[in-house]
């Protein structure tokens, strides 16, 4: 990141164009470590008395997350890989993919799914980029960024080092990138739009899934953000941010937006038309 910010002066770009320039001039990222083994482990000491306590896996129910939880999703090193090796096996889908095309109305991701296991450190950034380029070097055509899978991957990397650059990035005061408006503060509303009672049967239905399941299609979580502020309730993004933020914990970070926290602030921003991050 700090090679990226170096390369244009100082400041995060604040385009995916100007970032894809800047990672041509970088050149690749550095390969993945090799994988480890039970030999590795064999040198490890025992954890020291008390760690377990303090950063042990909670269970959903320390979550709150009622035990007869419809969630598809589960968390785990070996289901992220599962996932994994499950899509990059098809390599002509792979190859072909393209993030426009994927079906608007699906209930389940049509895109991999694998964003929280990036998140989370389940799976390996690095490792994903170089298998799909050993797919890419294999095809005679493929797909280029942004629409690619490697593209979406990028749009990953571009947030990231926008989030980590920005003073107050979570906030609107003292946020450079993002336009300051007066918006209103209406408590009801909010709790309307929470709890799916707007009224509203489509978006409704989608904070109800959300609720359910930790996840909504990306054009969904399209429709709430601006429903909730340029589109009808003219409710801050901060106030949304934080009832996704809070569903991301409960539901192993698989909120409406793709991969923690550095994605959920600019995502809703720009859906919400106030941010000054973008494509060109």
């Amino acid at each position: 990141m700090y090679r990226i910010l170096e390369l244009n002066g100082g400041t995060p770009p604040l385009t995916y164009k100007r970032f894809l320039h800047i990672l041509s001039l970088l050149g690749d990222p550095e390969v993945p470590v090799r994988n480890l083994t039970a030999e590795d482990f064999q040198r490890c000491s025992p954890p020291e008395l008390g760690l377990t306590e303090c950063y042990g896996v909670p269970l959903p129910s320390d979550l709150k997350i009622p035990p007869e939880s419809i969630s598809p999703w589960r968390g785990g090193e070996s289901e992220g890989l599962q996932r994994l090796e499950q899509h990059l096996a098809d390599q002509g889908w792979v190859a072909s993919f393209t993030k426009p095309k994927t079906v608007p109305n699906s209930l389940l991701p049509s895109t991999t799914g694998l964003s929280p296991y990036f998140s989370m450190g389940c799976l390996s950034v690095r490792s994903f980029f170089y298998r799909l380029s050993n797919i890419y070097a294999q095809a005679k055509h493929h797909s280029l960024p942004p629409v690619s899978l490697q593209g979406q991957l990028l749009w990953r990397e571009f947030f990231y080092t926008v989030a980590s650059a920005t003073p107050n990035f979570t906030k609107m005061a003292g946020n450079p990138i993002c336009l300051q408006i007066r918006w209103y503060e209406d408590a009801e509303r909010l709790h309307k739009w929470k709890t799916a009672q707007t009224g509203f049967p489509w978006i409704d239905a989608i904070m109800t899934q959300l609720r359910q399941e930790g996840w909504i299609h990306h054009l969904a979580r399209h429709a709430a953000a601006c429903f909730l502020t340029r589109g009808d309730l003219w409710i801050s993004w901060e106030e949304g941010m934080k009832v996704h933020f809070w569903f991301w914990v409960f539901s192993f970070c698989l909120v409406i937006f793709p991969s923690g926290w550095s994605s959920e602030s600019p995502a809703l921003s720009w859906y919400c038309g106030v941010g000054k991050v973008g494509m060109r």
